[in-house]
């Protein structure tokens, strides 16, 4: 297995590899995202036209086969950066985790931790940063498509240091596996202070 670090442009080579990768992993519950390489595209456009985005990809051989993103939290979507503003948080301050994917047959390897330490590492280098963010989407319970054995990774944030932020809400569209059009989808963040 060997991990990558690739900033801004670099990641060009490996967009489609990380749409394919996208797509597959977020089928899954709790997104059940039906999307499509050219939404992909653009969405990875975002970090590829940040130089300070940051992409660990994890390899087996040639294969992609998990990548975790990050970028300046001011350089995202007013969706994500809105609810800190709302909140009295300075989005200049925050390093924001776009997403951690890793194919079913790796995980449980140690390199959802390794996702975790490599951005957060990166954003404390970058020195202007008070926290590490991501968000995470909300659904209920009772989902009817909500595998019997399913796990939250609640319990895992917290072991890397998050705390929850009700408070810090948004909604981002997709079309669910069932849905004939997009709909909004509720979300809140995590953070994890950094600065000394």
């Amino acid at each position: 297995m060997q991990i990558r670090l690739l900033q801004g442009a670099a990641i060009a080579p490996h967009i489609e590899d990380l749409a394919h990768l996208r797509l597959t992993v977020f089928r899954e519950f709790p997104y059940l995202y039906d999307g499509t390489l050219e939404y992909e595209a653009r969405y990875l456009s975002t970090y590829a036209d940040s130089p300070e985005s940051l992409f660990v990809l994890a390899l087996d051989g040639q294969r992609v086969v998990g990548a975790a993103t990050g970028l300046p939290m001011a350089d995202e979507t007013d969706e994500f950066k809105r609810p800190f503003r709302q909140q009295g948080w300075d989005p200049a301050r925050i390093f924001y985790f776009g997403e951690s994917v890793l194919l079913a047959e790796y995980r449980g390897t140690g390199l959802g931790v390794r996702f975790f330490a490599e951005r957060e590492g990166y954003a404390q280098e970058l020195g202007r940063f008070s926290h590490c963010a991501f968000c995470a989407v909300e659904r209920p319970a009772d989902h009817p498509r909500r595998p019997p054995a399913f796990q939250p990774l609640n319990a895992f944030w917290a072991r890397r240091g998050y705390r929850h932020h009700p408070e810090l809400r948004t909604e981002y569209q997709w079309r669910d596996l069932d849905e004939d059009a997009e709909s909004a989808k509720p979300m809140s963040f995590w953070l994890k202070e950094i600065a000394p």
